[in-house]
């Protein structure tokens, strides 16, 4: 019990990749549910749960997860029927009716069992003792997932234990002088989010495209909500492909979402990611390029943006061009690229860069990675920033977020060679006055696409 509660993770909201893990599994089993669950004194609780509606936690009966949690190897029933135990167990004598149950325990380094992923069904079967293994790869997964959360955390309370130290020092200087400044700085998690959501007033729109089935992607992006109102967002680029690239990225994830909630700079966001960077043995010697930014509602219409960069290619800024006599109407583009913003997590004294906009009616904002850059044209040269650029101006203007994305996906496909990197686009746009209020709604293109099998750009 106490490791379960070392790792603070009992009724957290759900978590993508925990999410992911028991989809996977049920793939992988081919059954109806499979569940990551932590167990805790007197309940079972799960932190996902594929294929089981509105069930958050069950009690400790004795036969499934609350057997399976006390040994050292998998457990596998091909029967619960059959089982002495588990066919006492509601699970088993209740709706849903199990009569397959198998699971692996969720261990942590030094010998804790906390919980189990466990694949269920309502007819009994079997499975190989290679499926066994993989059920026990899962779970080693969702304890790797932990520590990263954990180590996320830990770098967190030491930012803010850290900053505590030097605000009360600071006050105290300043109380000598009469004045009190004030300080504030944090680091949390962050993680590519199932769909995007509803942002009141804005519309918004995503695409993920991995160059390989083969390896993990590096690009990451998200939007979340902040207090007040606001709304945090970020893009970026993790070093890399692969397992490692994945770690890296589920660090950013979580480390940008804990720091966004603590400052509303965001340039203090970044700088927080970078010390995680450094610091986690995890990381190694990764660093990532990102684009962090808030957004806080206007009164007048529209949204402030306050976005900051650490080495990545810069936004783009779009608005409807001033109509210009016998000219067709197109778009103005912008490129917001503040200055001095260096890599994250490459140099413990790394600077970032920030700027403020503002997104008006009837324009929008596209962040991108270097993929989209560097994708070959058909004279065998990346397109670039200049390409990007003319292509952007040739867009309608008033031109949506969801439309925008699309668009930029059109220019992709119609490549030669496609994208041969990771490409992750984020788009957001303030509908124009005279758009239907339907079209102001949010998460209209949030899907992730890969290089076919065997057709590698």
């Amino acid at each position: 019990m106490e490791a379960v509660r070392r790792y603070d993770i009992l009724d957290t909201p759900p978590d993508g990749a925990f999410d992911r893990v028991a989809a996977l599994a049920a793939r992988l089993f081919d059954v109806p549910v499979a569940t990551v669950t932590i167990v805790d004194e007197d309940r079972i609780w799960f932190k996902a749960a594929h294929g089981l509606d509105g069930v958050s936690e069950i009690g400790r009966d004795p036969g499934l997860c609350g057997s399976a949690v006390l040994r050292d190897d998998a457990l596998v029933i091909p029967d619960t029927l059959l089982d002495d135990v588990a066919c006492g167990n509601p699970l088993v004598t209740g709706p849903l009716g199990v009569r397959f149950y198998a699971a692996a325990p969720i261990t942590t380094t030094d010998g804790h069992k906390l919980g189990t992923v466990n694949v269920l069904d309502t007819k009994p079967r079997s499975i190989t003792s290679e499926q066994t293994a993989t059920l026990t790869d899962l779970a080693a997964i969702v304890m790797d997932e932990m520590e990263l959360r954990l180590s996320a955390l830990r770098t967190v309370r030491q930012e803010q234990q850290s900053a505590e130290a030097e605000r009360a020092a600071r006050e105290q200087a300043e109380r000598d002088k009469a004045a009190i400044a004030s300080f504030a700085s944090t680091l949390q998690r962050t993680l590519l989010p199932p769909a995007l959501p509803t942002v009141p007033g804005l519309e918004l729109a995503c695409h993920y495209h991995t160059a390989s089935v083969h390896d993990v992607g590096g690009d990451f992006y998200d939007v979340f909500p902040l207090s007040a109102g606001k709304w945090g967002l970020f893009l970026g680029d993790v070093c890399g492909k692969g397992a490692e690239a994945a770690t890296i990225t589920s660090l950013v994830r979580y480390t940008l979402r804990a720091s966004a909630q603590h400052t509303d700079d965001p340039v203090a966001v970044l700088g927080a990611l970078n010390s995680a960077l450094l610091t986690d043995v995890w990381a190694g010697s990764r660093f990532c390029t990102a684009f962090f930014a808030t957004l806080a509602p206007d009164p007048a219409g529209g949204f402030t943006v306050a976005l900051a960069t650490g080495g990545h290619p810069p936004a783009y800024h779009l608005s409807p061009a001033p109509p210009e006599a016998g000219a067709a109407p197109h778009t103005r583009v912008a490129a917001v690229r503040p200055q001095g913003g260096m890599l994250i997590g490459a140099f413990p004294g790394a600077r970032f860069a920030s700027t403020t906009l503002h997104l008006a009616p009837g324009q929008a904002l596209l962040l991108y990675t270097d993929g989209l850059t560097e994708a070959q044209t058909s004279t065998g040269t990346m397109l670039g920033d200049e390409g990007l650029t003319a292509f952007l101006s040739a867009r309608p203007a008033l031109c949506g977020a969801a439309q925008l994305v699309q668009d930029t996906v059109g220019l992709l496909d119609a490549l030669p060679e496609g994208a041969s990197d990771d490409v992750a686009l984020l788009a957001l746009s303030v509908p124009a006055p005279d758009r239907p209020v339907a079209a102001t709604g949010a998460g209209f293109t949030a899907h992730t696409t890969a290089a076919p099998a065997g057709e590698e750009h």
